[in-house]
């Protein structure tokens, strides 16, 4: 484990209770580990009353558990022992970061007494005591009760920071006094089972409705609608909740339904879930309301379409008219168009043509780096200072305005957390700042610098070798140790620059490259204002885009300032950089953005390209990556 770990505890229910709050928690201590942390999930062993939550709280006995358990689970939490509250928190005192996962408002006082034996509080701001976010899945219940809000304030005002997973309820959480509100989009947890092979179906399309039945979902408003239109058909796979549960029934027996829709009452294991998706087309999502929810990810990994309202943050994830639908919420009359569509099975065939698979970890990737950041204590401390910026829900799109990406940096330098105190003496002489792998060997020997240098776990060993010679840079950089330079790193999730720079005490900014924004658009902050970017693999710059590239952070960075970026060399693709000729084309366009190499692409390293031409078995792909650093003059 490296020096730059964290002692995380998260607290909240795991397996072997059920539903996606269970299987966040579960997956978020093992996303935590891999980062390289020490982390205890505190979960329950008693957890509500029955009144709280009629359904059955557990998975049956016989039952797999929805995501693999996390085997350092400590169960010690009883809802009729207040005492093991106390006892679990005292254990916690000597952690760097208590998270405590809320469903409902009223666990709110359990959750400060621990806390309150953990020794935490405001008082964490000041550097006494283990620091304190709330992941907080639902801000209020979809069905409030009174004294909900009452009990929210208490529980924003006693922790240091509240993340949430849209900018509905990062609007809600600051109502109710939450000051610290990170708003990150909710990663992937999906029960495990890869796709089943699906057969084929040439008919109207055959809706889903999975999961606990409850009236925010309207399944209600889908029934009414199918009244209207013939041939669709429906499976409502999931618990019944009360009233709602007989109203669902009785909606089903409609004479207009009789034959077409079909109910299956009780909790779905997570080994029946891909069969089941595999028997249908779409997955309805018409929600009255939301906050967030995986259930569209789940769809598009089993490659079913998505009709759902456009409530929470399944505008997000939804395209309209490409891989789903989207329509207002309770609009019975847009819900029948949308099924009389789904009537024809040219249309089924169509909308489910254009869903693709999702990105599984990307997401993570930023959702532990958000905690990470969250685990120092920052400018917050200092009421003088100024409020915290407000943010949506994309880091990446995220910005109201481009220079709060910088202003969310320098509110973040503060570091509480051990950190590596890395020289350009800690690298090995052979990682240069321009350079590339010509053998596998390279690859696999910047991997095993890494572990040597006690860096975090990161992604593949050519995402390895690129982040340590960007690394490697950045700590060469001259700013007396104070590690206070302003990053941007676009390279995407499946690099480990951002998660070792913040190892070594940066505070980088990551931005996506997906969607139909550039990442590079989001440098539109003040001219020479930016210490440093980068562009690594896998999200290298293409032939197409590095002019984009070089101009923005030419004109974005300040005097001595640094861009490194990686270029895939070779293949026969119309947008490639062929060779040595093609690549030395791009540094004399840099010169002309403002910045000059680092380094040289001559000499051995056009000798190291033409070598991989020549031992490449796939004419066809890229050869050779380049690493490629440049100072703005």
């Amino acid at each position: 484990m490296s020096d730059a770990s964290l002692k995380i505890a998260i607290v909240g229910p795991t397996h072997p209770y059920k539903g996606g709050v269970a299987s966040h928690t579960t997956t978020l201590a093992h996303e935590l580990e891999a980062a390289g942390h020490d982390v205890t999930p505190v979960s329950w062993s008693h957890l509500y009353p029955s009144f709280f939550y009629p359904g059955e709280q557990s998975v049956p006995s016989s039952g797999d558990p929805d995501v693999p358990p996390f085997a350092r689970t400590v169960r010690a939490l009883s809802w009729a022992r207040p005492d093991s509250l106390v006892r679990a928190g005292r254990r916690l005192r000597d952690v760097d970061l208590i998270v405590v996962v809320h469903v409902i408002p009223p666990v709110v006082p359990l959750h400060l007494t621990l806390l309150r034996a953990a020794g935490v509080g405001r008082t964490a701001l000041t550097g006494r005591g283990p620091r304190t976010a709330v992941i907080a899945h639902n801000v209020l219940p979809h069905e409030p009760h009174p004294g909900d809000a009452a009990l929210m304030r208490t529980f924003f005002r006693r922790v240091d920071a509240v993340v949430v997973h849209s900018a509905e309820q990062s609007r809600l959480a600051r109502e109710l006094d939450a000051e610290h509100v990170v708003v990150t989009d909710l990663p992937p947890h999906l029960p495990r089972g890869d796709p089943v092979e699906r057969r084929a179906h040439h008919g109207p399309a055959r809706l889903l409705a999975l999961g606990l039945v409850r009236g925010y979902k309207g399944i209600d408003v889908l029934l009414r609608a199918m009244v209207r239109v013939p041939d669709v058909t429906l499976t409502v796979a999931g618990e019944m909740w009360g009233d709602t549960g007989e109203e669902i029934r009785r909606l089903a027996e409609h004479r207009d339904l009789r034959g077409r829709v079909q109910i299956h009452s009780g909790y779905v294991p997570a080994e029946r879930i891909a069969p089941l998706l595999a028997q249908h087309d779409v997955l309805s999502l018409t929600y009255r309301s939301a906050t967030a929810s995986q259930n569209v990810l789940l769809a598009h990994q089993h490659g079913l379409a998505v009709p759902a309202s456009d409530v929470g943050t399944f505008g997000d994830r939804v395209r309209d008219g490409v891989d789903g639908y989207l329509v207002p919420p309770e609009d019975e009359d847009a819900l029948v168009e949308v099924l009389q569509g789904l009537s024809d099975p040219a249309e089924v065939a169509r909308i489910r043509a254009g869903v693709t698979q999702p990105d599984l970890q990307e997401p993570w990737v930023r959702y532990v780096g958000t905690l990470e950041a969250l685990s120092s204590a920052d400018v917050l401390a200092d009421p003088t200072r100024p409020a915290p910026v407000r943010r949506r829900s994309r880091l990446g799109q995220v910005a109201d305005r481009a220079e709060d990406l910088v202003t969310l940096a320098r509110l973040a330098r503060a570091r509480r957390r051990p950190r590596l105190d890395l020289d350009r003496s800690d690298f090995p002489s052979r990682v240069r700042a321009t350079d590339v792998p010509v053998h596998d060997e390279d690859a696999r020997r910047a991997h095993e610098a890494a572990r040597e240098i006690g860096l975090p776990r990161g992604g593949d060993e050519i995402a390895e070798w690129a982040a340590l010679g960007a690394l490697e840079v950045l700590v060469t950089m001259r700013d007396r140790g104070r590690r206070e330079a302003l990053i941007i790193d676009a390279s995407g999730g499946g690099s480990p620059f951002g998660r070792w720079a913040r190892a070594a005490g940066y505070v980088p900014v990551e931005v996506e490259l997906t969607g139909a924004r550039s990442s590079m658009t989001l440098l539109d902050v003040d001219t020479a204002t930016l210490d440093f970017v980068t562009r690594l693999h896998p999200d290298d710059a293409s032939a197409t885009d590095v002019d984009e590239t070089l101009t923005r952070a030419g004109w974005a960075l300040r005097a001595g300032g640094l861009l490194c970026l990686t270029l895939p060399i070779g293949g026969s693709a119309d947008d490639v950089i062929g060779g040595a000729a093609d690549l030395r084309a791009v540094v004399a366009r840099a010169a002309d953005a403002g910045p000059d190499l680092v380094g040289d692409v001559d000499g051995d390293l056009t000798a190291r390209l033409r070598h991989a031409s020549r031992v490449s078995s796939d004419p066809d792909a890229a050869h050779a990556l380049v690493r490629l650093t440049l100072r703005r003059r």
